[in-house]
């Protein structure tokens, strides 16, 4: 007779918690920007949250900054640092930038003339391309227009990261609490130090990862330099920036450098061509294994892996965070699925 009572209302308990599941899951997928989001700032914050604490720990004489000044000291150096970058690097640019959009009429027919010279360009209409060039030219201004939105909503978001990630490192200790309080008591302690361990690797990989952007960035900029490239400077420090996404951050700044130096000399291309040759080979086989894997503790198919997932879910911003991504996971895994062996 009890086995009759409560058959119908465990049947029901377990119909309910499917829908509610299935509406969790629906609404999940509405908001899945705002949890995006929130997962890349919770992550920053994890990930920035011992070089707040190293800078916190910095005495200047008497004064030692708190965690809330030591957030505001690193966002101005930040700040300082783009709009020295901006102001040095920027004026030769645009200066370029607008010299070529003024002679391009003229310089354009000897351009066509050289593509006609070319094999195989008697099959191409050289007319039709100059009308699609200089109809490009005149809806410049179109499209920068329709771009504005797009562009205003990529800042929103971006600043709306930034409070999140400052709001998770100071208040991300009780948001931490909080979360482990889901948890039953012994259960919450297994899953904080597999936590902590985590939190201990990711900090590694922003110190590894921060040395290979220094490494690169400073490297580029002397070869740079050598070889007389147009924005050495402005090269070398977006070559050091880039190289934070594994991979794809190295292609795009070698594409860059590479057409930046075809304006001038096919030499040039050539010369930053081995240069990176030879920087690969050497950060492939010796940099990335002394500086990341004793670090970071992944092996190199799950680094790509981890990329490739997370550039195809959200792009640049999925390939930002794609590694630390992979040390969470990589925890979790070697926690509760892993049998390690007793001896």
């Amino acid at each position: 007779m009890t086995e009759t009572s409560n058959s119908p209302r465990t049947l029901r308990s377990d119909i309910v918690f499917t829908f509610t599941l299935a509406l969790a899951c629906y609404l999940a997928w509405l908001i899945r920007e705002v949890l995006v989001l929130l997962y890349v700032s919770a992550l920053f914050a994890v990930v920035l949250t011992p070089l707040v604490r190293a800078t916190s720990g910095i005495r200047f004489g008497r004064f030692q900054p708190f965690k809330g000044t030591a957030i505001f000291l690193l966002l101005l150096i930040a700040a300082g640092t783009l709009a020295a970058f901006g102001f040095l690097a920027l004026p030769p640019v645009i200066r370029d930038l607008q010299g070529f959009a003024q002679e391009m009429p003229t310089r354009l027919p000897g351009l066509l003339d050289k593509l006609n010279n070319l094999p195989m360009a008697q099959h191409l209409d050289t007319a039709d391309i100059s009308s699609r060039i200089q109809g490009f030219a005149s809806q410049a201004a179109t499209y920068l227009l329709f771009s504005i939105s797009d562009w205003a909503g990529k800042l929103f978001d971006f600043v709306m990261g930034v409070i999140l990630t400052i709001y998770f490192i100071l208040e991300g200790e009780h948001t931490y609490r909080w979360f482990l309080s889901f948890f039953p008591h012994g259960r919450r302690e297994r899953l904080d130090k597999a936590l902590q361990r985590a939190e201990i690797r990711m900090g590694r990989w922003l110190l590894g990862q921060g040395s290979l952007m220094l490494i690169l960035g400073v490297t580029s900029t002397i070869v740079y330099l050598a070889l007389h490239i147009r924005y050495a400077y402005a090269l070398g420090v977006l070559t050091g920036l880039l190289n934070i996404v594994p991979v794809l951050g190295a292609a795009v700044c070698i594409a860059l450098a590479l057409l930046v130096a075809a304006i001038d000399s096919w030499g040039r291309v050539l010369g930053i061509a081995i240069f990176y040759v030879i920087y690969l080979q050497i950060e492939n086989s010796y940099l990335t294994p002394r500086i990341m894997r004793n670090r970071v503790d992944l092996p190199g198919l799950a680094i790509l892996v981890a990329l490739v997932l997370g550039s195809a879910l959200e792009g640049v911003l999925g390939a930002l965070v794609s590694v630390p991504t992979a040390v969470l996971v990589a925890v979790l895994l070697d926690e509760y699925l892993v049998r390690k062996d007793p001896a």
